[in-house]
C-alpha cells in the first residue's frame, strides 16, 4: 500500500496543485482515464472546502491530504483541522475566539451554506465518499476502484 501525503497552507491558490497531484498519483495506481476528471473535481471541491474552514474558523494549520493506492481502490483523505461538527455553531464559535463579532455571523453562515454545496457536488462526483468530523478535525475520505479491481471479479 503506497501512500502519498501532501500539507499545504490554507490558501486557495494551493488546491490547484493539490488536484494535479491527485491526478497524477490516480492515474499511477490505475484509476481509469475515464474517472480522473472526477477525481481532479473531488479533490478540488474537498480541497477548497478545507481551505475555507480553515480561514473562515482562523486556523493556521494545514490541510492534509493523503492519497493511498491499495490493493483493489484508489483513496484520498482530505483533512481539515477545524474542531467539531462544521455545521455546529457553538463549535464554530469557540474556534474562531476573539476573532467573532457582530458582524461576523452572516458570512459564516455563507460559508456553511458553501459547504453543504460542496459536499453535493463531491457526493455527487464519488460513489463511495465518507465525511467525518471530531475533535482533531474534520476528514473527507473518497475512493474509486482501480484497472485491477475491474478486470478481476
Amino acid at each position: 500500500m503506497a501512500t502519498v501525503e501532501l500539507r499545504f497552507s490554507a490558501q486557495p491558490e494551493h488546491v490547484r496543485t493539490a488536484r494535479l497531484v491527485a491526478a497524477a498519483v490516480a492515474r499511477r495506481a490505475g484509476v481509469d482515464e475515464a474517472v480522473l476528471d472526477e477525481v481532479r473535481l473531488a479533490v478540488g471541491e474537498a480541497c477548497s472546502r478545507a481551505v475555507g474552514l480553515h480561514r473562515s474558523h482562523g486556523i493556521t494549520e494545514p490541510v492534509s491530504v493523503a492519497l493511498t493506492e491499495e490493493e483493489k481502490a484508489f483513496s484520498i483523505e482530505v483533512g481539515d483541522s477545524v474542531p467539531g461538527p462544521s455545521g455546529d455553531p457553538a463549535s464554530s464559535g469557540a474556534s474562531n475566539g476573539s476573532g467573532a463579532g457582530p458582524d461576523r455571523p452572516d458570512p459564516e453562515m455563507d460559508g456553511e451554506g458553501e459547504d453543504e454545496m460542496g459536499l453535493a457536488v463531491i457526493s455527487g462526483l464519488v460513489d463511495d465518499v465518507e465525511v467525518r468530523s471530531g475533535a482533531a478535525g474534520g476528514v473527507i475520505r473518497m475512493s474509486w476502484p482501480t484497472a485491477d479491481a475491474a478486470v478481476r471479479p
